[in-house]
């Protein structure tokens, strides 16, 4: 007699983005809901999708309140233990973001995946049609790797991962380290595993959200930007440094006495691959860290950011926030090899 195989149980929560996008006479903006969105490609076989409509906006209106709502509700999906894996749609200019939040908070076996598209719902040569494909089969195949970001036919880790082309299919890669998969021929090949910090508690509901901001250096710079945020009320800011980490003696000046009042800051990068490091002093990151900032390892503006965020929204004394955004943004192991991990 013939075995029934029972279908996987996957959740698709849209919130929007150019995969749900349709023109409204002057450009394009999300409009479509979810099944609108699903009807749109072929389901993998086995697979059964249950639709939430979350949010539909375009990605750069994405807020911080919204990504915490995602937070909660990608944790309500997965009270229930008959769903095997959530798929999220964003839109691609904030989905780094987004994603890399989930995977600072996730402690579930079960994958949830990102996807989008770079072109809008009902484009003849569209790519959200494939893209969402392959996030439900990634969805329905894969466990413990954490938040995941699918798109052009690669499986990528929340983590590092960027929009590195505004147009092109290919929009997504981390600069810094290989993608943990690929997928083809109606299968997924995972070639290694993540290797992720232990996970942060989800904030509690209600719970204010702290003002973060990034500030960017270049060749005429100085501190009055920096100054400026600070009197907004940042709680935390981002130093988007020059090469490895680099600024001058008056951002330096300006970093250490936010850190005397308590400000978390974490410097980044504009460079758009590899490390931060200590190499230089007259303003470098040597004394950048030394006046009390976080290098933030491979990881860019965007998602350095979020890691200072989730920092500033757990329970940790003050005096301990340094030491656990040292722990988020610190610079992962590379990537363990599939096989390795199933020896393991």
């Amino acid at each position: 007699m013939e075995r029934i195989r029972t279908p996987k149980r996957i959740t698709l929560i849209s919130t929007g983005g150019t995969i749900a996008s349709r023109w409204q006479g002057t450009g394009y903006a999300a409009d479509a809901g979810g099944d609108t969105v699903l009807a749109s490609a072929a389901v993998p076989d086995g697979v059964a999708v249950e639709v939430v409509d979350l949010f539909n906006v375009n990605s750069s209106r994405m807020t911080s309140e919204r990504q915490l709502t995602l937070l909660r509700t990608v944790r309500e999906v997965l009270a229930d233990p008959e769903v095997d894996g959530i798929v999220v749609t964003h839109g691609t200019d904030t989905l780094e973001e987004s994603a890399f939040l989930l995977d600072l908070h996730h402690d579930d076996p079960r994958p949830v995946v990102f996807t989008g598209a770079q072109k809008p719902l009902g484009a003849t040569d569209g790519d959200g049609p494939g893209n969402m494909y392959d996030a439900l089969q990634v969805a329905a195949s894969v466990r413990d790797l954490g938040v995941l970001v699918v798109f052009d036919g690669t499986v990528h880790a929340a983590r590092g991962t960027v929009k590195t082309q505004t147009l092109a299919a290919n929009a997504f890669a981390d600069p810094s380290a290989e993608p943990l998969g690929r997928l083809g021929f109606g299968r997924v090949d995972i070639r290694s595993v993540p290797q992720r910090p232990a996970p942060l508690p989800v904030p509690a509901e209600g719970a204010r959200i702290p003002r973060v901001d990034i500030v960017m250096h270049h060749s005429d710079a100085d501190p009055a930007l920096f100054e400026a945020a600070l009197a907004a009320g940042a709680q935390g800011i981002v130093l988007v440094a020059t090469g490895a980490g680099n600024a001058t003696p008056e951002f330096v000046d300006a970093v250490a006495a936010a850190v005397r009042r308590g400000i978390l800051v974490a410097v980044s990068t504009r460079v758009p691959a590899g490390p931060l490091a200590e190499i230089y002093t007259g303003g470098g990151a040597v004394d950048l860290v030394a006046a009390g900032a976080v290098l933030s390892g491979t990881l860019r503006a965007g998602q350095t950011r979020i890691a200072v965020l989730a920092a500033l929204l757990t329970d940790a004394a003050p005096a301990t926030r340094t030491d656990l955004l040292r722990r988020l943004i610190a610079a992962p192991l590379p990537h363990v090899s599939a096989d390795d991990q199933a020896a393991a």
